[in-house]
């Protein structure tokens, strides 16, 4: 009984001293491992979400690697385009047309190769993601916001804008009343 009261006793001086009793002790003890709980798993959250995304720019990276290049052999394979339509239509130039247009097939044979590929333009409506409008013409033949002509190819990297096709847009028919 002696030891009942001495536990009684720690307890009631305890309380009076200001010192946090047992339970006190042990709910805060179970707030800090719920805290720390938390924030290991936020931390390995952004973890995760960090290694997700150096993936995602390391495939990206290889993927889009060679833009500057692609974006270089563009103006090639438009000189080749302009180089078989300056070519008189006279058969003693038509080896060399041929030639050059066998050139031309094979360079955009390795683009697509390579995931590039022509922006289509023909029948389409101007798109302002993939098309640049460089001149409105009014056309009968057309609607409004089509595409009327192309100017200049425009090509794709994946799925990414590597050059926007120059165009000619169609306009209304202005009224001459």
């Amino acid at each position: 009984m002696n030891d009942e009261t001495n536990i009684d006793d720690t307890a009631a001086s305890e309380a009076d001293t200001g010192a946090p009793s047992f339970e006190d002790q042990l709910n805060a003890a179970n707030e800090e491992i719920v805290s720390l709980k938390d924030r290991l798993l936020r931390a390995a959250a952004e973890t995760e979400n960090v290694r997700r995304r150096l993936e995602r720019e390391k495939t990206d990276a290889s993927t889009y690697a060679m833009t500057g290049f692609a974006r270089d052999l563009l103006g090639v394979a438009d000189n080749l385009r302009r180089a078989v339509a300056a070519i008189p239509a006279d058969t003693a130039f038509e080896a060399v047309k041929n030639g050059i247009e066998a050139t031309e097939r094979e360079l955009l044979s390795v683009l697509s190769r390579h995931g590039i590929t022509r922006v289509e333009t023909e029948g389409q409506r101007l798109d302002p993601n993939r098309h640049q409008a460089m001149i409105e013409v009014e056309s009968d033949a057309h609607e409004p916001g089509h595409i009327v002509q192309e100017l200049q190819a425009g090509y794709v990297i994946k799925d990414r804008l590597l050059r926007p096709s120059l165009v000619s847009v169609a306009k209304a028919k202005a009224d001459t009343a």
